[in-house]
């Protein structure tokens, strides 16, 4: 009875320790694959700091007239900040027969956006192309996108600024070519067009969804005299394009595909955002950038010395302006 018991005890004493072995195992499984997964992510931040890097273009203070605040007083952790998005024109017309320069032509989109974490809202305005006003630093009144090619973003983001009386905080352009680019590398976007037309070879119909490749997407967010709108219909499919393109470069699959997104945004995107002011913005303002409120600035056009103008109403920016202040907070 009592070798009978010894025996049970051996085996009992065995089983523990082939348990613990496995167990050991398991955990030894388990690490490896966190080593892994840190190993991934380790590479993939690499990556993406070399990205950031390559795409950041800092302006000189001394170049930026700031209208309500400094850039410096600026906390990513709370507080309200504007973007100003540019969409780059780079035809060989506009930049030159044989340019390298993908920067190089006229923002023929100009979209400001304002994020206010308190509100949890963002709010995009859309500025016509062919607004007449002051061009900061040249001295005279012209179309708002020729400041782009007279002084770059700077010029820009001054024009935009002395417009509409607010800071810009920091500003992002794209290549509008650059567009096709970087929706094939996320694998295409889904829209639902809001007419039936056709643009560049390609067939859009009024309320049928379809998954666009990169140049139906460009031939869309392009087409302007087939639109009742016009030039306003035109702005309202860039912010379509714009938007879901940037909801898919932030989603899972593009993630995993970050590579090729990261490719495509080097050769075709400029900002002045750090690498950490990126990571801020993901961490801190999500909620903000999922609730989003769209305006289009508008008035009438006429033309001067045969040139065409849009001419916006003193009052109607006013009204913009003043609810963009509101959304960043600034009290007059």
């Amino acid at each position: 009875m009592e070798e009978k018991t010894n025996d049970m005890s051996r085996s009992n004493r065995a089983q523990g320790k082939k348990g613990k072995k496995r167990k050991r195992g398991c955990w030894r499984v388990l690490l490896v694959f966190l080593l892994i997964i840190v190993g991934i992510l380790f590479y993939v931040y690499y990556e993406l700091r070399q990205t950031t890097d390559t795409i950041h273009s800092n302006i000189d203070d001394d170049r930026i007239t700031h209208t309500s605040r400094e850039n410096d007083q600026l906390d990513l952790d709370g507080d309200a900040f504007s973007i100003l998005l540019l969409g780059i024109d780079t035809d060989d017309d506009r930049a030159g027969e044989g340019s390298t320069d993908k920067m190089q032509g006229r923002s023929d989109t100009i979209m400001v956006m304002t994020v206010n974490p308190e509100t949890e809202k963002t709010t995009l305005v859309s500025i016509p192309r062919d607004t007449y006003t002051e061009i900061v630093g040249k001295g005279f009144q012209d179309k708002i996108n020729h400041a782009f090619a007279y002084g770059r973003a700077a010029m820009s983001m001054n024009t935009v600024q002395n417009l509409l009386d607010i800071p810009i905080d920091y500003y992002v352009s794209v290549n509008m070519e650059g567009i096709q680019q970087i929706v094939d590398a996320v694998g295409g976007v889904d829209i639902t067009p809001s007419m039936t037309f056709d643009q560049s070879g390609y067939s859009f119909i009024e309320g049928q969804p379809m998954l666009m490749d990169g140049a139906q997407a460009l031939a869309y967010s392009r087409m302007r005299y087939e639109d009742p709108q016009g030039d306003y219909g035109r702005q309202s499919r860039q912010r379509e394009v714009v938007l879901t393109t940037l909801s898919k470069v932030a989603s899972f699959n593009s993630i995993l595909n970050y590579q090729s997104v990261l490719n495509t945004m080097e050769d075709n995107v400029m900002t002045n955002l750090t690498f950490n002011e990126m990571v801020s913005m993901f961490l801190n303002y999500r909620s903000s950038l999922t609730n989003i409120e769209e305006l289009q600035l508008s008035g009438y056009g006429t033309r001067m010395d045969g040139v065409y103008y849009e001419i916006i109403a003193e009052e109607d920016i006013a009204e913009v302006s003043q609810q963009l202040k509101s959304e960043l907070n600034i009290n007059e």
